[in-house]
């Protein structure tokens, strides 16, 4: 039985990547929503925006497909409070559609871990960026003017493939 691979670069800032059993791949930023902070604060956040989420598995994916999510670990990290609690909610609201929505199963997976099989070795920092970039253009250059910063989620999803997750 063929598989949709999901490739989820988790945060208001990530990537939904499918490949579909046909070889074809869809590729899209994270579907996000800017409001008034939660806080006193006069600031504004970005949240997941829930619908367009579900929305965009509906249209991708039929029902009854089969369907594997992997989804890249959150950064936890008491030095940046404010990027771990956004990584968490954006974890959550994704959680509530691949889980309660549509019942995919899923696992995480630590960036190291797909950067280590699909990157150069050595990389640190905005060189990792670049690189997600560069290869994930060159795997599928379909998305070579995609605008967005890397293609992790395209490449989280390869990996997923690759390793028949």
């Amino acid at each position: 039985m063929s598989k949709y691979y999901i490739g989820i670069d988790n945060g208001c800032s990530g990537s939904v990547a499918i490949i579909k059993p046909s070889g074809n791949v869809f590729l899209s930023a994270m579907p996000v929503r800017v409001e008034q902070s939660y806080t006193k604060a006069k600031q504004n956040i970005s949240r997941i925006h829930f619908d367009k989420l579900v929305e965009l598995f509906s249209e991708q994916i039929p029902r009854g497909s089969h369907v594997r999510v992997v989804m890249e670990r959150p950064l936890l990290n008491p030095t940046r409070f404010k990027a771990s609690v956004s990584g968490l909610r954006a974890l959550e609201a994704v959680l509530i559609v691949v889980e309660d929505i549509y019942h995919y199963p899923f696992s995480y997976i630590d960036s190291k871990e797909w950067q280590k099989a699909l990157l150069p070795s050595g990389l640190k920092g905005p060189e990792l960026k670049e690189a997600s970039l560069q290869i994930g253009n060159r795997l599928f250059p379909q998305f070579r003017d995609f605008k967005h910063k890397d293609r992790d989620g395209l490449l989280i999803a390869e990996y997923a493939r690759r390793n028949q997750l």
